[in-house]
Order: structure tokens, then sequence, then C-alpha cells
């Protein structure tokens, strides 16, 4: 069983920067590959990040903030981190923090067995 707390989210002008963190709770963190969602109102929940470590890390992430976000983790304090830099007004959302196999498919929401409670993110222009 693991535990997901987001925290970080907030109101930040558009070009701004903001660092969501995930904190875990249970064992064996680093045997879960973590990733990070959005869901804006309206729309579904889409994948945005995701790191994993399988011999060596890999990182992931949608065409959307690739070369604007920075996923990483720290497996001796059981975070995942999200850096968020040149932010739109479209990355507003409700970002939530995931974990799952290391083997499953990272993009797919439901291949995902543990979730936070989602922090808020506002772009304003």
């Amino acid at each position: 069983q693991v535990q997901l707390v987001e925290s970080g989210g907030g109101l930040v002008l558009a070009g701004g920067s903001l660092r969501l963190s995930c904190a875990a709770s249970g064992r064996a963190f680093s045997s879960y590959a973590m990733g990070w969602f959005r869901q804006a109102p309206g729309k579904e929940r889409e994948f945005i990040a995701a790191i994993r470590d399988v011999g060596r890390r890999y990182s992931y992430y949608a065409d959307s903030v690739k070369g604007r976000f920075t996923i990483s983790r720290d497996n001796a304090k059981n975070t995942v981190l999200l850096q968020m830099n040149s932010l739109k007004t479209e990355d507003t959302a409700v970002y939530y923090c995931a974990a799952g196999g290391l083997g499953i498919a990272l993009t797919t929401t439901a291949n995902y067995a543990y979730w936070g409670q989602g922090t808020q993110v506002t772009v304003s222009s």
C-alpha cells in the first residue's frame, strides 16, 4: 500500500515557475514507477511525466511539457518532484501524483494503482 500526498501548487503568472512535490509513504518506494498527471475542468486526466529506476533512471514527458518540466525523485526521501518552468495558462489544472509497477505503460492512467488527492495549479496571464 502506498499513500501519496502532493504539495506545491498555487497561483503563478504565465512564464513563472512552480515546483510540485509528492511525498510517498509505504515500503519499497524505489520499486514503483512514479507519474504526474493533470486534469483541467471538462477534460480527461492526461499524462505529464513519469520516472522509474530500471537498471538506470528513465524519465518520460508529454510533448506539451517537454523542455519546460522536469521530473525527479529521491528514493531516500520517498519523494518525487515536478519542476515546472515557463508556465502557460493552458497548464492550469489539478496535478496528481501516481505510483505504479515498474513494467507498466507509463502514459496510461488506468495502469497506476495509487493516486494522491491532487494539487491545484493556476497560471494567469
